[in-house]
């Protein structure tokens, strides 16, 4: 029985954590490496394993640091089953879709302009290879246990984070013989306790192992509240004359913010300021927060009334027709991290103004535009143009959609039993190694942070 960490070990993407059982290979998720160069090029590697070989596949959510080389996967060679989530399933399909889609785009453009020392350039994986990953996939509820090979389940349940996501249970062992059973506990990508729509992170039971992230690991949030911050922003801004943009996550965060801002207007804590959703995504996401409103805190009649606060911006001209615009607004546009986009056409419009506002949302990975800009660099590079910031830059922290240092410590002191040992995964260097010094320290467990590539015995 072994755990091998093949990605998010040592950085907060590419998750991938093959375990070994038997003759069984079971991967827990199957993501994209984002941010510096060195990292993205991982993504053209072959895997470290057969696809072929592989039985299963658990996904714990949809960002495409945990689905997006699924269908690498499937091109190469896997054709058993992909387990998760409805919610999940639904969420999924969209980004990856959209994903296919922006990296057709790219090699046609590369091709076109000769922008690329490949001849010709070529995606990582096109439309078909997704439409083929979405037919393996099969979806099983939340707090149900689900037979996946012989002497192997898993159950799913509520991580928080967003919609969909799950931290998974693997069970493994002949249940008649429960003192030679493991339990492995995956926590995925955990939620913040109090989230404004997610559930609760579930508690942790007593597993036997715990692969546990650590984005947050060396970081608390602040205690401010971040709608007041942002309220702050957006009155500023409008007295000035000019826009605050929101580079937001399509998924999860761009919803909190809708509910944010409904709530801002209904309190009259901010003017009459136009909102705009400018991102086809984050609109089809929020459609699927009301299909799955039994999977957060809303009824689909409160989903349906926060998020009419906005305008949808559907078409290409309208979101050009958005930086034409001469007086005070809100601009709601992906990706978070502005590496893509909407967002950078907004950015290019609006970043040398020092009237407009440019305020981030979330966590922004090392070696992303967004993190470059928040750390003092004067200008941004934006399709081949370097551009002066001249704008004022923000980065709410508060909105966050994971669980920082205290929160994660709080969630894994729960269990009912000591876990034999945690495996930290899922952050940067230091954030990992803060965070094991502290469960070490704090919570009397056994603690590593694996290192990428590294294959571990259990007990």
């Amino acid at each position: 029985m072994t755990l091998e960490f093949l990605g998010a070990a040592g950085t907060v993407t590419g998750s991938k954590t093959l375990i070994r059982y038997k003759d069984y290979k079971i991967l827990v998720d199957c993501g994209l490496f984002q941010g510096f160069k060195n990292l993205r090029q991982l993504n053209w590697a072959p895997f470290p394993f057969n696809p072929a070989e592989i039985d299963a596949v658990i996904l714990t959510h949809a960002h495409l640091d945990h689905s997006g080389a699924l269908p690498l996967l499937v091109r190469q060679g896997f054709s058993g089953t992909i387990f998760a989530s409805e919610a999940t399933v639904d969420v999924v399909a969209v980004l990856l879709k959209d994903s296919a889609k922006l990296q057709e785009e790219e090699a046609e453009y590369a091709n076109r302009h000769h922008t690329s020392k490949h001849s010709p350039a070529q995606p990582l994986y096109n439309s078909q290879d997704v439409e083929e990953t979405m037919g393996l996939f099969e979806t099983i509820p939340f707090d149900q246990d689900e037979g996946l090979l012989p002497d192997v389940s898993i159950r799913l349940q509520h991580a928080g984070h967003i919609l969909g996501a799950a931290s998974v249970r693997v069970k493994l062992g002949d249940p008649n013989k429960p003192d030679h059973c493991r339990e492995i506990l995956f926590s995925g990508d955990l939620g913040r306790p109090d989230a404004p729509i997610m559930m609760d992170p579930a508690p942790v039971g007593k597993p036997d192992y715990v692969v546990m992230e650590s984005t947050y690991g060396n970081r608390t949030h602040k205690n401010e509240d971040p709608t007041s911050e942002l309220a702050a922003i957006i009155n500023e801004t409008a007295g000035l004359g000019g826009a605050v943009l929101i580079p937001s996550f399509a998924l999860g965060r761009a919803q909190v913010l809708l509910l944010a801002i409904a709530q801002m207007k209904a309190d009259k804590i901010i003017g009459d300021v136009p909102v705009f959703l400018d991102s086809p995504m984050a609109i089809n996401m929020t459609e699927l927060y009301e299909r799955h409103h039994k999977d957060h805190r809303f009824s689909r009649q409160e989903i349906a009334k926060a998020f009419d606060v906005a305008y949808s911006v559907k078409t290409v001209e309208e979101s050009k027709a958005l930086n034409a615009l001469r007086y005070p607004r809100v601009i709601i546009s992906a990706s978070g991290m502005a590496t893509g986009g909407r967002v950078l056409h907004h950015l290019r419009t609006l970043v040398s103004d020092h009237r407009n506002a440019v305020v981030f949302a979330g966590f922004q990975a090392a070696g992303t535009r967004g993190a470059r800009m928040l750390s003092g660099e004067p200008t941004v590079r934006i399709f081949g143009q370097d551009l002066q910031i001249k704008a004022r830059l923000y980065n709410l922290e508060g909105y966050s959609a994971h669980a920082d240092a205290d929160q994660l410590l709080t969630w894994l002191g729960g269990a009912n039993t000591q876990p034999r040992r945690v495996f930290l995964n899922h952050g940067e260097p230091q954030a990992a190694d803060i965070l094991r010094q502290r469960v070490e320290r704090e919570l009397g467990l056994e603690c590593q942070v694996p290192l990428l590539g590294e294959k571990v015995s259990l007990d």
